[in-house]
């Protein structure tokens, strides 16, 4: 799919470096998130690359953006771990997409909770069953929790965004790459076995 005349919306940007990227290359493109904060730090990014592009402080189940405006919907690790009904964003992404217009979205692969980040002693064995739904999440030393995420099974992501209306047309689960010291923050020895993020292309019927 070309972008050359493309109307395209980042959806859970943060600080829109994808976004920003597309734009310093002349795609229409426009990065929306939840958090001011994030925007903020949006707005400095752009002052201090001279990259700009339009920001919208939004929540991506309740885009501002009409019906079937849009050309391309896409997040890179944004929103789809975050929220509770991603039925409901697949939906959303749906309703702002002209037919023919594709969603796309980096997740993390739903293998990587059941195991650690590194092999132990006895390889990598899995600390979780891969089935529980439990999200998972990170604790300070108080117990906060400082991160969190929702667990879905592979079956069940594209389940959801069949589910809305779309066609599933691609599927990718990176590889390890060799020469490479760490492949999606882990290291050669993990990364070598198990797919540590989930890319998934769908497209609203033309």
């Amino acid at each position: 799919m070309s972008l050359a005349a493309a109307r395209v919306l980042e959806v859970g940007a943060g600080s829109a470096p994808c976004a920003r990227w597309l734009a310093s290359r002349g795609v229409d493109v426009v990065a929306s998130d939840v958090s001011g904060g994030m925007l903020a730090a949006a707005r400095e990014a752009n002052r201090r690359t001279g990259v700009t592009l339009p920001l919208v402080q939004a929540d991506a189940l309740a885009l501002p953006f009409a019906d079937a405006s849009l050309d391309v919907v896409f997040t890179s690790y944004g929103v789809v771990p975050f929220v509770p009904d991603v039925g409901a964003l697949h939906r959303e992404v749906a309703r702002v997409l002209r037919p023919g217009g594709r969603w796309a979205f980096s997740t993390t692969h739903p293998v990587r909770w059941a195991f650690p980040d590194d092999p132990g002693p006895g390889g990598l064995t899995a600390t979780r069953s891969y089935f529980d739904p439990t999200p998972y999440r990170e604790l300070d030393d108080g117990g906060r929790v400082l991160y969190a995420e929702h667990h879905r099974t592979l079956a069940q992501h594209l389940a959801e965004v069949t589910a809305a209306g779309l066609t599933l047309t691609r599927i990718i689960e990176p590889e390890w790459q060799p020469g490479r010291s760490t492949w999606g923050g882990w290291s050669e020895l993990r990364a070598r076995h198990l797919p540590g993020t989930l890319l998934v292309v769908a497209d609203r019927p033309a």
